[in-house]
Order: structure tokens, then sequence, then C-alpha cells
């Protein structure tokens, strides 16, 4: 257990540059991270005729115990929530329907077909989000949904984006929480087009038609979300992020930011300060690529960090909404989750340690000397122990203590799944 003195020693020092840490930790608090069902089962689903993994995507690994049904989803996210201080939000795909049994085509799935995870998330005081899938489905084997040249499909996915945007705004007016509804598409070609405009042409009428259908703001926002390239469309995606950057300004929606769907050179951390010049709100799929879109489990790095500062220090907490977009089946699932998702709080915690106003006033009288030591000296904070403390307060385990909760869940429960 921690001591007050470890605690009071630490919170000291910050003290002295103005930083009041329990109303740090507060803030803390109220912060809510989307978490990802997917991790959980490899973004499988639950739909009767599944069709294999497609869209550029690809989960690698065989680590026992993936999540076989809802109710076995529903509990392993429960047993990683309650390794993770706060409150949290989990953000679901269309493929996570739950049909009794019965083959629902996508653009026809409803409420009801969610009401499982409606009853689970007021009973764990839980707010949901929402996302259209597609991907692995017979109408998007070759690359294209949305953007497709064949109307009748284009006017399936449309059908399907509409349905989920009305299933999301039930979730919320049921839970009376604001859910979002991202879509992401993974249209593209793998070699160099011959027309980048038509099927940007096509993607904007598809998106007019679904936005058309109007949702309470109250209970549903809508995202769009880029990526630069994917597996199958390595030289052109449709729904660039200079694509959606522009439709979600000239019709108010919310520009999602992957920090996986970028050049390797490029940091979204350095486009939130534009972003939030000219956007009411900004979202976020944050995520670890390893030289591509990998989707690597969040580790408390340099970029996660500086993410978590330009939210902070602008002042943009309640401007960007955070989710998670990660899947990793080499290691313990629920473990996957309860690492990611405590480094992004820690990154925030860190972020809401650091004198922010003071190393913005250093900039603007052009004391650089000072500015560079103060930001190098604080990487060296004693930072952990008012995370431990955090922790503490909030009822987690402190440290790596929740690795014997991640053992004995899989000794009790994932290891007799038998997949």
């Amino acid at each position: 257990m921690l001591t007050a003195e470890q605690f009071n020693f630490a919170k000291k020092d910050y003290e002295r540059w103005g930083i009041d840490v329990h109303q740090a930790l507060e803030t803390l608090k109220s912060i809510q991270i989307s978490i990802h069902c997917w991790q959980g089962d490899d973004i499988s689903g639950f739909e009767i005729n599944k069709s294999e993994l497609s869209g550029g995507i690809d989960v690698t690994g065989n680590y026992p115990g993936k999540a076989r049904n809802g109710e076995e989803l529903r509990a392993d996210l429960e047993k990683a929530l309650s390794l993770i201080p706060g409150k949290h939000r989990i953000n679901l795909h269309a493929i996570y329907a739950e049909t009794d049994g019965k083959a629902v085509e996508r653009n026809e799935i409803k409420p009801e077909h969610f009401e499982k995870w409606i009853d689970w998330a007021k009973k764990n005081a839980l707010g949901l989000d929402f996302n259209p899938t597609l991907f692995s489905h017979e109408k998007a084997a070759d690359g294209l949904t949305l953007a497709h040249p064949d109307e009748s499909i284009r006017q399936y996915w449309i059908e399907h984006c509409i349905a989920s945007r009305k299933i999301a705004e039930h979730m919320g007016k049921e839970l009376q929480t604001t859910a979002l509804t991202n879509i992401w598409i993974p249209d593209g070609f793998k070699d160099t087009p011959s027309d980048r405009l038509t099927p940007r042409q096509r993607l904007k009428q598809s998106l007019d038609q679904i936005f058309a259908y109007e949702t309470n703001p109250k209970f549903n926002l809508d995202a769009v979300e880029s990526k630069l390239f994917g597996i199958g469309s390595e030289s052109y995606v449709v729904g660039s992020h200079e694509f959606y950057l522009s439709y979600a300004l000239q019709n108010n929606k919310i520009c999602l930011l992957d920090t996986g769907h970028f050049h390797p050179t490029e940091t979204v951390s350095n486009k939130l300060s534009t972003m939030l010049l000219f956007n009411d709100k900004i979202a976020l799929h944050v995520s670890r690529p390893v030289r591509w879109d990998s989707d690597h489990v969040v580790a408390f790095d340099d970029e996660l960090k500086e993410i978590a500062l330009e939210i902070v220090r602008n002042h943009a907490i309640n401007r960007t909404i955070i989710g998670l977009d990660f899947f990793d089946a080499s290691i313990n699932r629920v473990a996957a989750w309860t690492i990611g998702t405590r480094n992004m709080i820690k990154a925030l915690l860190y972020a809401l340690l650091t004198p922010n106003d003071y190393l913005k006033k250093l900039q603007d009288d052009g004391k650089f000397t000072e500015r560079l030591a103060l930001m190098e000296e604080f990487k060296t904070y004693p930072f952990g122990a008012i995370w431990d403390y955090y922790c503490e307060q909030m009822n987690v385990p402190v440290k790596e203590d929740w690795l014997k909760d991640i053992h004995h869940y899989e000794q009790e429960i994932l290891l007799h799944r038998h997949n």
C-alpha cells in the first residue's frame, strides 16, 4: 500500500509550480475513454454467416481465451474495467448484434439486436458508442462500399449506415448519454488509379444520403474517419484525410483521427491544435502503429503523452472524444485492454501535472532555454506516485498488481474456452 508520505512528497513537488494535484485528479476522473469491444474477440463479431476478416485489417496471434459470444465478451470487458480507474464507455461495431440465432442482413439491424448491450451498459453505468461495419462481408469483397460503382451495393451500405445511426441514437436515449457513430470504410485501390475524383464523388453522395436522416444530437453525434492506405489499398484510399476533413467542416460532422492512419512521419498530436481552431469537437482512435497501421496496444510513449498534452494544454478535454482502437491476439486480450486504457489515462494525468501555462509564457517570452530545460526535467518528476495514489483512490490495483487478477481470470475462465 502507498504511504501518505510518498504522495505528499510528490504533491509538493508539483505544487511548487502552481499545480493543484487534487484538482488534476478530479478532472481526470471526469474523462471517459471509449474502449473498443473488438479487442476481445479479434474483430470476429456475432454474425451467423461470418465472413473472413477483410478491408485491410489483420489480427495476428492465437492466444487462448478469445470471447465467443456476447456473454463472454461482456464478462471480459467487466474484468478489464475492474482494473482500469474511472468510469468509461464501450465502443461497439455493428457485427456485435445479437440476433438469437437468426441471420440478419446488416442493412436490417435494429436497436432490438443490441438490447443486451444496452441493459448491460445500464447495469454498469457505461456509455455506448457505435460503428457501422463496412468490411468482412461479401458486398465489400472487392474493397469498395460507399464508393462502389454498383449503385445497388452503395445503397446496401447506405442503408446499413442509416440503421447504425438509428441504433446509436436509441442507445443514447436509453442511457441518457450522447453516442458517437463513426463511419470508416476500406474503399481504395491497390495500384495507381486512373480516376481519383469519381469514387470520391460517389462517397460524398453516399454520405449525403446517410446524413439526410436526422438524429437528435443530444443522443447521437456523427464522425467520419480517414485513412492514408491499407492492405489492398496501398496506392489510393477514397476517404482520405483531406476528403473527410473537408466534408466534416462543410456538413457539421466530427472528423475522427486514428493515430495509425497517417504516414509514419506524421503525428496526430501535431494536427490537434489546427483541428481545434476550426472544429467544435474532434474525435480520436488512439492506436500504436509500428511502421504501418498495425494497431498495437497503446504504450505510454512520447506520442501518446504529446497527444494528451495537446488536449490538456489547449483546454480541449470537453471537446475531444477519446476512443481506442487496437487488436492483439498474441497476448491476453483482457490484459491488452487494461494496458492500453491505463496508458491513455496515465498520459492524461501526465499532461494535467505539467505547468502548461507557465511553459506557454516561457515560449511567448522567447525563453527557449528555460522552456526546454523544464520540459525535460518534468519527464522525471514523481508522476508515478500520483498515478499510484489515483489508482488506490479509485479502488483498482496499484502498479503491476493487476496482473494477478489477469492470471487468476485466465486460469479460472479463459483457458476453459475452446474456440
